[in-house]
């Protein structure tokens, strides 16, 4: 089995990377400069973790470009998914989403935490 190279780049702490052969080194590179600006956006702290990108091998897919973002911001996690038709266009979605979804977790501290349950000695939840 030939060893292929998956592109993996570390971008300040996010890992950018292909899934599969199919992505080219010209949308990954736009893929990271994406995710660079993301980082580098003012107010966010230290990021790190993983963006993958996949390109369907089935040819009539419509939106045959995906990616799988999980980054961490301190204890926040954020997992974002995108889905498209071109390599541009998911790279460029990907940003929006990760933007938003970041900086609302940064914000408000709402994003994925485990929270113990009540007899673990968790926060009872109120209701309003």
């Amino acid at each position: 089995m030939a060893h292929t190279d998956t592109g993996a780049h570390d971008t300040a702490g996010v890992l950018v990377r292909a899934r599969s052969g199919d992505v080219s080194a010209e949308i990954l590179a736009y893929a990271r400069d994406r995710v660079q600006a993301v980082v580098d956006h003012p107010g966010m702290p230290a990021l790190t973790g993983e963006v993958r990108i996949d390109r369907a091998a089935a040819h009539r897919a419509e939106q045959p470009w995906s990616a799988v973002a999980e980054v961490r911001a301190g204890h926040a996690v954020v997992i974002v998914h995108a889905r498209e038709a071109t390599g541009r266009e998911l790279a460029d979605r990907l940003q929006d989403r990760l933007r938003e979804r970041l900086g609302r977790a940064v914000r408000d501290g709402t994003a994925h935490r485990t929270v113990a349950p009540r007899w673990r000695g968790g926060a009872t939840a109120r209701r309003p």
